[in-house]
């Protein structure tokens, strides 16, 4: 869907991007991870050529990007910019219809664009009518996507989009975000300097440092397979937590406890009552949160494929298998 090929640009004596390669498959979220200064932002403005690249070229959905004017290149591309940048002096009806305007839509079609969004974004439709400034943060972030959504882009990008939330506020919209099945079939760039973040949501993630691709891959491939120290050292201060992240409870299944009951037979026996059953696709860091810590408390898991069957867990088990699954397989 979107390829970079020797992209490079230069503000004044500084080279701020240097032969960046890269491609994105249709329905994939890349993040594009570094420090500040490290040539992320300018990357992705020359996607859809808010910044003209000073050489190299950028194909989407192969075709060259120079091929058409920007103005008509960015409708096709939705856009999520830092800081959200809703305009403040239009209502939340008016920021969302910016691009159906340009489109020249019908109203009616407007509206009911408008309000599908709503609903999927859980907005109410008594916010349309109020301005930036009267909304909470996470209303003003899911504002910004609708505004980015409207128009039903193939490519989303997305630069710090949740960098001006506090951190429960990002937790909650993460999850909506990855939950949201508008954006499960949207190709996505997104732009992050926080590694939590980047791990979260990418499929695959690009970290970069002075302006270069240091390695591309999956969050997997960044933890146990860097390529030089600088990969190593941009993890180490989040490691622990990024391992359990990575990990799914499926990972782990073979150093979970050997006993697999039907949940049909545990409801027989009175030991399944109201169950909740989660998936063994959850992270372990997520399947840690689920616990209240009670007297006896167990975790009910069941395998993608294998319905009928679950193994159920204590805290104590499900790390003591994270740790087992992680001698064997990441430390030998």
């Amino acid at each position: 869907m979107i390829e970079l090929s020797g992209v490079s640009k230069r503000f004044g004596n500084t080279e701020a991007v240097k032969e960046v390669s890269f491609t994105v498959e249709e329905g994939e979220t890349m993040v594009i991870l570094g420090t500040s200064g490290c040539g992320k932002t300018t990357t992705l403005k020359m996607i859809n050529r808010l910044i003209e690249p000073d050489s190299g070229r950028i194909r989407i959905n192969g075709q060259s990007a120079t091929d058409e004017k920007p103005a008509m290149l960015r409708r096709k591309i939705g856009y999520v910019m830092q800081n959200i940048g809703l305009f403040p002096h239009y209502t939340v009806a008016g920021n969302i219809a910016i691009v159906p305007k340009l489109l020249k839509w019908p109203v009616e079609k407007t509206l009911q664009r408008t309000t599908e969004l709503l609903e999927k974004l859980r907005l109410s439709p008594d916010c349309l009518s109020l301005f930036p400034h009267e909304l909470s943060g996470g209303q003003q972030q899911r504002v910004g996507l609708a505004r980015a959504l409207i128009a039903d882009p193939a490519i989303l990008l997305m630069d710090e989009p949740f960098g001006a939330l506090d951190n429960v506020t990002r937790s909650k919209i993460h999850a909506e975000f990855k939950a949201l099945d508008e954006l499960k079939r949207k190709t996505i760039v997104m732009v992050t300097h926080d590694v939590q973040e980047a791990f979260e949501l990418a499929d695959r993630i690009c970290l970069m440092n002075r302006g270069e691709i240091v390695q591309i891959g999956t969050a997997k491939d960044l933890l146990y397979k860097p390529v030089n120290d600088f990969a190593r050292r941009f993890l180490d201060g989040a490691r622990l937590a990024l391992e359990f992240k990575c990990a799914r409870v499926k990972d782990l299944w073979e150093f979970l406890p050997p006993h697999s009951m039907r949940i049909n037979d545990r409801l027989l026996a009175g030991k399944g009552k109201n169950e909740n059953v989660q998936s063994a696709e959850l992270s372990v860091w997520l399947a840690m949160d689920c616990f209240n810590f009670t007297v006896n408390e167990e975790l009910s898991f069941t395998l993608e494929g294998f319905p009928g069957q679950v193994k159920s867990v204590n805290f104590q088990e499900l790390t003591g298998a994270f740790q087992r699954y992680q001698q064997e397989h990441i430390h030998g």
